[in-house]
């Protein structure tokens, strides 16, 4: 990994979970000295970004994480369940006996750690469940469709619905919907369980 990817990779995740919240101005000098690199690789990171549309700049003030209100929330969710709900159906189709062993230990290790209270590893295993059936479904375009929509609105940890109880529930009878589709190969139940999980999910955060 070089300089650049390295700082650009750090800078993604922090403003993808809101560490780095809408609105923080970034000094390219002040991200060096904390990352411990030059100036050089953080202002491609910072490039690059700018062109992921995170930071936006502006006359005197250099760069600064763009802050998206609830119309930018409806439209990732609404995107997010167009592009994944089609994966999920061409998922269905395309899916092997090995796709399905690695989604169920995946699935059964998120009901062991909700089982047990460990709620905050929940919310990077659905990340991971998510992007292997789009992977599965649309290994050309789709898969890399779907991370730079995930990666182009931040969700605060705190956000997370996978910290509700209540949530925990429905989420992972969703998981287990979308999962018994594709091992029937049922294609249209697989794309309607994605698109109606993802926009649950979407009310759960406009209302939070």
């Amino acid at each position: 990994m070089s300089k650049a990817e390295y700082v650009y990779s750090v800078l993604l995740e922090e403003i993808r979970s809101a560490r780095i919240p809408g609105g923080t101005a970034l000094r390219a000098g002040a991200v060096a000295r904390r990352l411990g690199v030059s100036v050089t690789p953080v202002r491609e990171a910072l490039r690059r970004l700018e062109k992921d549309r995170l930071i936006s700049y502006e006359a005197h003030h250099g760069a600064t994480v763009v802050d998206l209100g609830d119309e930018a929330l409806a439209e990732y969710y609404g995107l997010r369940s167009v592009v994944e709900g089609l994966g999920a159906r061409l998922a269905a189709a395309r899916v092997t006996e090995a796709d399905l062993v690695w989604l169920r230990e995946l699935h059964a290790s998120m009901l062991a750690d909700a089982e047990h209270g460990r709620h905050e590893r929940l919310g990077e295993q659905s990340r991971r469940f998510h992007l292997r059936i789009v992977d599965i479904g649309g290994p050309a375009f789709l898969g890399e469709h779907a991370r730079s929509v995930r990666n182009s609105f931040p969700v605060p940890a705190e956000a997370s619905l996978w910290l509700d109880d209540t949530q925990v529930r429905v989420q992972l009878e969703a998981h287990g919907g979308i999962l018994a589709a594709l091992e029937a190969g049922d294609g249209d139940a697989a794309e309607r369980i994605m698109v109606d999980h993802v926009r649950q999910a979407g009310e759960y955060r406009k209302e939070h």
